[in-house]
């Protein structure tokens, strides 16, 4: 397998260096939490080898957010960029098909494109809403498929799928004999309501999560993988024993205190993410340079020049960010044109979110031509 870097990793904010941002709307997450903030304890922790699967009490605490699952089908790993690396070298071949859709994260298709995989992408189109077309997909299927993969809710568009179109996904990878990989990472950002778990639909899905967009705990590196096809968590564990063993113990002794009383915390989160959003939604119906699809579930969406403004796009992101000290993800982060951008709206405070989505527009007359 050959690696490469991913442009969304070298040009993130922590590479570049937080202290060049003063508006970061590039994160898709929420607000970093403070430990302090947290009230857990750990003073008194053992440092040992944990359970291999993840702490009993956390893969609880994870298993009781839904329905239809239980601890046993939880494994616990290293963050959800870690679970989907240890799903896409147990599932997949070289030679193997992998039908992905697009835009998405980029994990989600260099890797598969690392083993040697035959990557077919799922175009989401900006004029279908970013709704999967199932009839493309069925007839993009082949005996050689191994694995359909997406996310819900979606990054970077922030677009949620139906319950209907997860069951359609569902019995389109059955009847190829393959498997449906669903990202959930931003399932509980918001309180709209959501599908079912796609672990808890059918054996032959799995559903992947973390702890670090919906609460802000990047930090501690906790993310999971559900599905109750218990010989293929054998197999996923196996993977996971003999890339890190174990998680750290003291990263999964603060998820599991935070899962614990989530309820406390979730309000104050959501909160936020709503009055974001609300300045977001009042900022694009007031200016002139960007479409977009409205975000349903998440901290994200996925805007584009509209197609009669001319603009020198390197020029754009040049200007945003060495003269406003403002980042967003630019298209080309999900393999896609520069004209689109990722603008996240979890992150920053209220004062930052006005002002950066000033930046965005001020940057855009600057770079008009």
């Amino acid at each position: 397998m050959k690696f490469r870097r991913m442009a969304i990793e070298k040009e993130s904010p922590e590479e570049l260096g937080y202290s060049q941002v003063d508006c970061n709307l590039s994160e898709s997450s929420v607000t970093d939490a403070v430990l302090d903030q947290l009230e857990v304890r750990l003073q008194d922790l053992t440092l040992p080898y944990v359970e291999h699967r993840g702490d009993r009490g956390l893969r609880e605490a994870i298993a009781s957010q839904y329905a239809g699952v239980g601890p046993d089908d939880v494994l616990v790993t290293p963050g959800a960029a870690a679970a989907l690396f240890i799903l896409h070298v147990v599932l997949l071949e070289k030679g193997d098909q992998i039908l992905v859709e697009h835009p998405n994260y980029g994990t989600n298709l260099e890797t598969p494109r690392a083993i040697g995989c035959a990557l077919e992408t799922l175009p989401l189109a900006f004029e279908s809403a970013f709704q999967p077309d199932l009839d493309l997909l069925r007839r993009r299927v082949s005996p050689q498929t191994r694995l359909l993969s997406v996310t819900n809710p979606h990054n970077p568009t922030g677009v949620l799928k139906p319950e209907a179109t997860i069951r359609g996904l569902i019995d389109v990878a059955a009847a190829a004999g393959a498997r449906l990989l669903v990202d959930e990472t931003y399932r509980d950002v918001s309180a709209v309501e959501k599908p079912p778990l796609a672990a808890a639909l059918d054996p032959r899905a799995i559903s992947v999560s973390s702890m670090s967009k919906a609460y802000g705990l990047p930090g501690i590196r906790i993310g999971w993988i559900v599905s109750r096809d218990g010989a293929l968590m054998e197999e996923l564990l196996a993977a996971k024993e003999q890339i890190v063993i174990c998680n750290s113990v003291v990263d999964e002794t603060i998820a599991r205190q935070f899962l614990e009383k989530r309820e406390r915390f979730l309000p104050a989160i959501r909160a936020h993410v709503a009055a974001n959003e609300a300045i977001v939604r009042d900022w694009l119906r007031g200016q002139r340079w960007l479409e977009w699809v409205e975000p349903q579930a998440a901290v994200v969406l996925f805007p584009r020049f509209r197609a009669d403004v001319r603009v020198d796009i390197r020029a754009f992101y040049d200007i945003l960010l060495r003269k406003y000290r403002t980042m967003v993800g630019p298209g080309h982060w999900f393999d896609m044109d520069d004209r689109y951008m990722r603008i996240g709206y979890g992150y920053p405070d209220a004062s930052a979110m006005r002002e950066g989505l000033a930046h965005v527009e001020q940057a855009a007359k600057r770079a008009a031509v």
